[in-house]
């Protein structure tokens, strides 16, 4: 069903084509690139797991934790490329708190609903919720200690968010080696039985998912501004809310169905896993990205972005230390993300 949506939605990266060539309005190219976006990040999703069945379990695992994020990756690039900054962080923000908080609650939800308590490692759940609490104060730091920095030098506050990131970035390393030892991925890769797919159409479908989702990112980009101005929608909120969204649907609908599956343990890995990702490998990569084009990206961040991603990884923790789950906690969580959702919705 959901291979049948997907082919149907590609109809969306033609209107996005046709509406860039036609000059149509900024608001039309807005959404029909975001709705473009979400199949071809389907596609490219399903050729890096088709890609693992070649690899190995092994680099397969450490293929999808690089690649499970490409395509918001790819939209954050083209929006620094912009010198939308601020968009770039509340989308950080926005990725972390939708995992944590909308998918492991939905996916808590319906799992408890269907099975009643599910039960998943609590060591790995544990290490990941360190993780993900560490990752936070290691955004938090240089957010709290920038602002006095940088009323005697400003270079040392991206100094500073430099010297973070390659932290981050070792500790993210650390953690895939750790979790080599565990099976939680080699399990992931085996549930999707055998590879439909050969290595070349792997590849292919790969590279034209890339470069079909560049360039619906650089239209989704350039219509942001026309949006905001039309539509009354804050930037902030557009990062915060619906890019994280559009970039990582096709991950979040492989963790809510494997909850429904009654594996519990995946769903967590995947939803929390991803967090994790995004905190220590994607935002400290943006940061020696943004170098590059010339627009430079600090791990600085607003007193209401780091009071909401404090929270969320609090609650992961509090969720992790039993090692179960049910519909009721699943319920809190989604409770919790539309509250902050509607913070964010309001804040001028």
């Amino acid at each position: 069903m959901l291979k049948y949506i997907n082919y149907g939605l590609l109809v969306f990266v033609l209107i996005t084509i046709l509406a860039e060539l036609l000059h149509w309005s900024p608001v039309i190219i807005f959404f029909a690139a975001a709705i473009g976006v979400v199949p071809l990040a389907g596609f490219l999703g399903q050729a890096t797991e088709e890609l693992a069945f070649y690899t190995g379990p092994k680099l397969g695992g450490l293929l999808n934790a690089t690649l499970g994020n490409a395509a918001e990756l790819i939209i954050t690039i083209t929006a620094i490329n912009a010198g939308l900054l601020d968009l770039v962080k509340a989308s950080i923000t926005g990725s972390i708190l939708g995992n944590i908080l909308l998918i492991l609650g939905f996916s808590a939800l319906l799992g408890g609903i269907k099975f009643g308590t599910q039960r998943f490692d609590r060591t790995q759940a544990g290490v990941n919720a360190t993780m993900l609490i560490l990752a936070i104060i290691a955004m938090l730091v240089p957010s709290l200690f920038g602002q006095a920095i940088d009323q005697v030098n400003h270079a040392s506050v991206e100094y500073l968010s430099l010297s973070v990131a390659v932290v981050m970035m070792v500790i993210y390393a650390l953690g895939i080696l750790f979790s080599f030892k565990i099976s939680t991925q080699d399990e992931l890769i085996e549930d999707a039985h055998a590879p439909t797919w050969n290595l070349q159409t792997s590849i292919g479908v790969l590279l034209a998912s890339t470069i079909a989702i560049v360039y619906l990112s650089e239209a989704l980009v350039g219509a942001v501004e026309p949006v905001v101005a039309t539509v009354g929608i804050s930037e902030f909120f557009l990062g915060i809310i619906l890019i994280p969204l559009i970039g990582n649907v096709a991950e979040h609908v492989v963790a809510i169905q494997m909850a429904m599956k009654n594996k519990m343990e995946l769903s967590l890995a995947i939803s929390v896993g991803s967090s994790l990702q995004i905190a220590l490998f994607v935002a400290p990569l943006l940061v020696f990205i943004s170098l590059a084009l010339g627009h430079p990206l600090t791990l600085t961040f607003d007193p209401f972005e780091l009071t909401a991603l404090m929270s969320a990884a609090l609650i992961a923790a509090l969720i992790s230390q039993d090692g179960e789950s049910n519909w009721l906690e699943g319920a809190q969580l989604l409770g919790v993300y539309v509250i902050i959702s509607l913070a964010f919705f309001f804040l001028p």
